[in-house]
C-alpha cells in the first residue's frame, strides 16, 4: 500500500455550501399593457298585450252645396322618425408607463455571519466580477446579512422592487424562507433543501448539489460497462448523500444492486476493508469520502477502476495523489476545462482555495442565470456555465451537468484527454 498523508480536513462550513448548493438589486424595465372590453347583453323588453277598442261608426260628411266644388283632399305626410345620436366609442386607456427601477438584482448573502463570510465573498466576487464583465455592475445591489437575518434583508431587496432576488446561499436560510409564508420576487435559491419542504412558487435553484454529481457519475460509470459496483463510504452526512444518489440512479440505468463496504481510517477498520474487497466480485469502486480519506481507500483498491466525489480535487502531497492515479470525479468545467472557448472571457481570479474556486464559479453563473431572468423565467435554458451545462430542471431548479475528470500523473485532466 502506498503512503499518504495525514488527513487534511476542509474548512466544514466552506465545505457544506459547496456541495450542498446546489447582492445588488435588478430590475428590468419592463411594460405591461393590459386592455379588456366588456360587452354587455340587453334584455328584450316584455310585449305587453291591451284590448282592443270597438270600431265607431264613421260620421257622415257635410252636404256640399249644388254647383260648388269640393275643396280639394289634404293629405298630412307623417313627421320623420327621429334619429336617435349615437355617441362616439371612447377613446382606449393609454398604456401604464414601463417600469422604471435603479437595479434590477439584488444579491443577499451572508456576509456578516463569520462561518459562511468567506464563503459568501467568494460568490459575491464571482458574481460581480460577471456583472462587471456585462457592464451591468450598476445594475445590481449586494444585501448582506448575518445568522438570524436573512428575512429582513430579502424585506429590503423586496422594497426596492427588484426583478430577481439571489441568495439565500446557506441551506437553513432556505428553509427558514420556505417557511416562512412571504410573498418573494423572482429567486434564484444557491442552495437546495435536502428533505420534502415545498419552496415557494417564485423560488428556482442553483446548487453545487453532490446529489447532482453523484446521479451523473453514476451515469458514466454505468455507460464505461460496469454491471456492479462497490460503494466505500463513511457516516459523514455528505458522504451518505452521495452513496444514496449514486445509488438510485445507478439502479435507474440498470445497473446490480450495489454492495457498501464502510470505511474506518483506525488500523482495525482498513484491515475489515481490505477483507470486504477481497471478497467483493464489483467491477468498480465508488469513493464517497472526501479528498484525504479517498486517498486512503484507493490504496487499498487496486484492481478495478475507482471513481470518487468530486471533494477529492483539492490539494494533496505527492504520496496521496500517487494514490490518487486514475481516480476518476464528476467536476466544474471552471477547475477542469478552464481554457474552453465558453469560459475563456469570464474574469478569473485565484480564490485561494478549490473549494472557494468553486463558489467563485457559482457566483459567475447565478448573475448569467439571474440576468436571463429579468426578463422572465424562458421555457428553454441551456448556457454552458462554469459550474457546467446549465439547464431548467423539474421542481424548478437548474440543473448542472459536470465534467468528467481523472488524476493523471498528479494533475486534474479531462477524462476524454489524450494521454
Amino acid at each position: 500500500m502506498r503512503s499518504t498523508l495525514a488527513l487534511r480536513p476542509a474548512a466544514s462550513a466552506i465545505a457544506s455550501i459547496v456541495l450542498v448548493l446546489a447582492g445588488a438589486l435588478c430590475v428590468a424595465a419592463c411594460g405591461t399593457t393590459s386592455g379588456t372590453t366588456t360587452r354587455g347583453r340587453e334584455a328584450a323588453a316584455p310585449q305587453s298585450v291591451t284590448a282592443t277598442a270597438p270600431i265607431p261608426a264613421p260620421t257622415p260628411l257635410p252636404a256640399v252645396p249644388a254647383g260648388a266644388k269640393p275643396a280639394p283632399a289634404t293629405t298630412t305626410e307623417p313627421a320623420p322618425p327621429a334619429t336617435a345620436a349615437v355617441a362616439p366609442a371612447p377613446a382606449p386607456a393609454p398604456a401604464p408607463p414601463p417600469v422604471r427601477r435603479d437595479v434590477d438584482i439584488a444579491l443577499v448573502l451572508p456576509l456578516d455571519a463569520p462561518d459562511y463570510a468567506r464563503a459568501a465573498a467568494a460568490v459575491r466576487d464571482g458574481f460581480m466580477a460577471a456583472a462587471g464583465a456585462a457592464n451591468a455592475a450598476d445594475r445590481c445591489r449586494i444585501i448582506a446579512h448575518d445568522d438570524k437575518s436573512v428575512l429582513a434583508a430579502f424585506g429590503a431587496a423586496k422594497a426596492l422592487g427588484v426583478a430577481v432576488v439571489v441568495g439565500p446561499l446557506v441551506r437553513d436560510d432556505l428553509r427558514l424562507l420556505a417557511a416562512s409564508g412571504e410573498s418573494l420576487p423572482l429567486t434564484l435559491a444557491l442552495n437546495q433543501l435536502d428533505d420534502a419542504t415545498a419552496l415557494p412558487p417564485q423560488v428556482y435553484t442553483l446548487a453545487l448539489s453532490v446529489e447532482n454529481d453523484a446521479r451523473a457519475l453514476a451515469r458514466h460509470v454505468r455507460d464505461s460497462g460496469a454491471t456492479s459496483i462497490a460503494v466505500i463510504g463513511n457516516d459523514a452526512p455528505i458522504s451518505k448523500r452521495f452513496a444514496a444518489a449514486f445509488n438510485g440512479e445507478w439502479l435507474l440505468a440498470g445497473g446490480g444492486r450495489p454492495e457498501f463496504i464502510r470505511f474506518d481510517p483506525r488500523p482495525d477498520g482498513l484491515t475489515a476493508m481490505r477483507g470486504a474487497l477481497a471478497k467483493s466480485s464489483a467491477g468498480a469502486a465508488v469513493l464517497a469520502l472526501d479528498g484525504p480519506d479517498a486517498a486512503i481507500a484507493r490504496s487499498f483498491v487496486v484492481r478495478i477502476p475507482a471513481y470518487a466525489i468530486s471533494l477529492v480535487n483539492q490539494a494533496h502531497a505527492p504520496a496521496a495523489l500517487a494514490d490518487l492515479e486514475g481516480v476518476r470525479f464528476i467536476d466544474l468545467p471552471w477547475l477542469v476545462t478552464p481554457d474552453l472557448p465558453s469560459l475563456s472571457a469570464l474574469p478569473r481570479r485565484d480564490a485561494g482555495s478549490v473549494l472557494l474556486d468553486r463558489l467563485y464559479a457559482l457566483g459567475l453563473d447565478a448573475f448569467r442565470i439571474a440576468r436571463v431572468f429579468t426578463r422572465g423565467v424562458p421555457e428553454r435554458l441551456d448556457i454552458a456555465g462554469a459550474t457546467g451545462r446549465l439547464t431548467l430542471a423539474e421542481g424548478r431548479q437548474i440543473a448542472r451537468d459536470g465534467v468528467l475528470a481523472e488524476f493523471r500523473s498528479g494533475q486534474v485532466v479531462p477524462a476524454d484527454a489524450p494521454p
